[in-house]
């Protein structure tokens, strides 16, 4: 195996900084949406005549 090519980085994987933005972005949009279903529902629970307070 030729050892210049560990020198170069061709054999090393560098992960993108890019690609956990992304996920982190992803999660928190996935968060907004259970929150605003979950506020939805509760409104909703809370308007229905004999179920709210």
């Amino acid at each position: 195996m030729r050892r210049d090519l560990a020198f170069t980085g061709v054999a090393r994987h560098v992960e993108r900084p890019a690609r956990s933005i992304a996920c982190l972005a992803f999660v928190a949009v996935l968060g907004a949406a259970f929150w605003a279903g979950a506020a939805w529902i509760a409104e909703f629970y809370l308007r229905t005549p004999g179920l709210g307070f």
